[in-house]
């Protein structure tokens, strides 16, 4: 198996080296399945008595860290360890040198015989089409793009520049993905908007559908898990700016709007024409009500329903309604004594009758 040693780490990554620099280095694991033979990291003080047992070959730590994770031989020698001021972020880096360099190098990039590809399509230099893909009329694909088995880019589609649509992913009509934007299995890009005018008829509630007539715009460097839908706009753009990162199983609906950095967790849903701003957070299973607007730098806590806007940046929590963090788990610690208040409170009023 290809190993590398601490000393070629800090030369591509960076961090001080604290032992044997020359310990080699065959895998990335936790630190309590590491054996001699892998790194590991502690990031999150709630495992730091695991420094003590584990087996790893070499431990990326923080500075305050150091002295335990050099001293974890128990041998009186220095064990080798990467002194980093975010051993979370280092991980991270290394996880993407790791898959650049260590892992069996990718077939040369081509298109599959069993591809579909219409002949006023625009392939870049070193696109790769998997096996059965669908690549219509018009659609353009920048360079070193990978569009995997069995996804269809409909016509008029771009994916940008070293973008990666995996296997089975729809990208509808018109709709753009950025450059290196990441797209997980299933996800459905530019289905249409759920938007039907009601009316009565003769027997009844009929819906008449309204035409979808805008696109997605996805832009650089996002991320989008598995078997997320994100729908086409009514008139104007679903637009997903740079950098967002959406987890798998979330539903965005049309013209909804996600600004630059925004994290979304799994089984999110987000009704049509919300617009969420830059940096925030939202937590998994949460509900955000359409046609209302969040500033920038907002967390929203899991399960939260989000029905009104909100204008001032911080942590928001609820459902009964939502409301700020903090006076939410005030509220919730009371609501868990209701009903022991209510037999004292019985209790009293029998007292005094």
């Amino acid at each position: 198996m290809t190993s590398v040693s601490v000393s070629d780490l800090i030369a591509a990554l960076g961090g001080v080296s604290v032992g044997a620099s020359d310990t080699a280095i065959q895998r990335i694991a936790p630190l309590d399945e590491a054996g001699p033979d892998a790194i590991s990291f502690l990031s999150n003080p709630k495992y730091a008595a695991q420094l003590a047992t584990t087996q790893a070959g070499c431990v990326i730590v923080s500075p305050a860290a150091q002295d335990a994770a050099a001293a974890r031989r128990g041998d009186g020698q220095v064990a080798s360890c990467i002194v980093t001021p975010d051993p979370y972020l280092y991980f991270a880096h290394l996880t993407q040198w790791w898959v650049q360099h260590m892992r069996a190098a990718r077939p040369a990039p081509s298109v599959h015989p069993t591809a579909s590809v219409a002949p006023d399509a625009h392939l870049g230099a070193g696109v790769d089409i998997g096996p059965f893909a669908v690549i219509e009329s018009g659609a353009r694909i920048g360079d070193g793009a990978r569009i995997g088995a069995h996804t269809v880019v409909e016509h008029h589609a771009v994916v940008g520049e070293g973008a990666r649509l995996e296997p089975r992913v729809v990208l509808g009509f018109d709709c753009t993905v950025g450059a290196r934007s990441l797209i997980h299995s299933g996800a459905v890009i530019g289905a249409d908007g759920f938007g039907f005018a009601p009316t009565k008829g003769e027997s009844g509630m009929r819906w008449v559908k309204i035409e979808q007539l805008g696109a997605v715009r996805i832009g650089d460097d996002v991320e989008i898990g598995a078997n997320t839908c994100i729908d086409r706009g009514a008139l104007g753009d679903t637009v997903i700016a740079d950098r967002v990162i959406i987890d798998n199983l979330v539903q965005i609906a049309h013209n909804v709007k996600i600004g630059a950095g925004t994290a979304i967790a799994g089984a999110v849903a987000i009704a049509g024409s919300a617009e969420i701003g830059a940096n925030c957070i939202v937590a998994g299973a949460a509900r955000i009500n359409g046609h209302i607007k969040i500033t920038d730098g907002v967390q929203i806590g899991p399960t939260a329903n989000i029905s009104n806007s909100i204008d001032k940046p911080g942590a928001y929590a609820g459902m009964w309604p939502f409301e700020d963090a903090a006076s939410w788990q005030k509220n919730a610690a009371a609501l868990r004594g209701l009903y022991e208040l209510r037999q004292r409170v019985r209790a009293l009023e029998k007292k005094t009758t």
